[in-house]
């Protein structure tokens, strides 16, 4: 059974900061740590970042360390649920998928595991982060990636609806909308930002998801140096739905904690009901015809 059973009327979650480098075993080492620290604190929901089980020097070795979701990996994160009782968010897993012999590509995978260990929802990140900064930043994951094709409806946990994304994801307001009418209460974003996009977008790309969506945001962050050509900006965070930061890690390892308030969630949506101000009659029609 969740610990959030019998945390109090407002569940806490616990938010994972790790630095995650090529080498697998000391990754699951840290994180399996912090899940059980955070286990012991009372959290029924712990969020882990994108790159949580490992962070590869360049494509061949990151395709070369890949796993299925059966695979040794998973099965090993599947019983720390099971012995602390907790939901694992496991954002960014580098997936093996079921058509890895034709394609030799993996699919970034949000994987969330419930108390019991099973999968209760896999989400295959869909918005892949080509970008090229002069000098500071290159990355092209659509070079050994593959898109996902679906948004997944959002997930009832103890703490809330749980909507999934994926870092880059964060940068399409348009997927957050989507979870959000799908029910969602929780939005989370687990993510490996770069120093330099960090230090510039991090927390007021989350603050607008939250405000716009008028849901939490939760956002485990890789931190510090996960190996010579990488560095990883950190400050995981919680934004409520009014768009207040309301736990934050800044840099290092380690973990922040928040409590849910789906009360307080649901008065920001009636004191402002922009959910349903929305005017879907007109979106998508710009140079269009006006309709009588």
């Amino acid at each position: 059974r969740s610990r959030c059973a019998m945390a109090g009327p407002k569940p806490l979650v616990a938010v994972g900061q790790v630095t995650s480098t090529p080498d697998k075993e000391p990754n699951f080492a840290s994180c399996s740590a912090l899940v059980r620290e955070a286990a012991r604190r009372g959290a029924c929901l712990v969020f882990l970042p994108e790159g949580f089980d490992y962070i590869g020097r360049d494509p061949a070795q990151t395709l070369s360390l890949a796993e299925g979701l059966d695979g040794d990996l998973m099965g090993r994160y599947a019983r720390l649920a099971r012995d602390c009782g907790v939901w694992l968010s496991l954002g960014g897993f580098h997936e093996r998928g079921q058509d890895w012999a034709a394609t030799q590509r993996i699919y970034n995978c949000h994987v969330l595991l419930d108390p019991a260990g099973r999968v209760a929802a896999a989400y295959r990140k869909a918005h892949l982060c080509d970008v090229e900064l002069e000098g500071r930043v290159s990355m092209k994951e659509s070079g050994f990636t593959n898109r996902g094709t679906e948004i997944v409806p959002p997930v009832s946990t103890p703490a809330g609806k749980l909507g999934l994304s994926i870092c880059y994801d964060l940068r399409f307001p348009e997927i957050s909308l989507a979870l959000r009418r799908a029910g969602a209460e929780i939005l989370t974003y687990p993510s490996a930002f770069t120093v330099t996009t960090g230090s510039a977008h991090w927390e007021v790309l989350l603050r607008a998801r939250a405000i716009e969506s008028q849901c939490y945001v939760v956002a485990a962050a890789q931190t510090g140096r996960n190996h010579e050509g990488r560095a990883s900006y950190g400050h995981s965070l919680v934004v409520d739905p009014w768009g207040t930061v309301v736990a934050q890690r800044g840099e290092g390892p380690g973990l922040c904690y928040a409590e849910i308030d789906l009360e307080y969630l649901q008065r920001v949506r009636r004191e402002i009901p922009v959910q349903e101000h929305r005017r879907p009659d007109l979106y998508g029609t710009v140079g269009l015809p006006a309709t009588p």
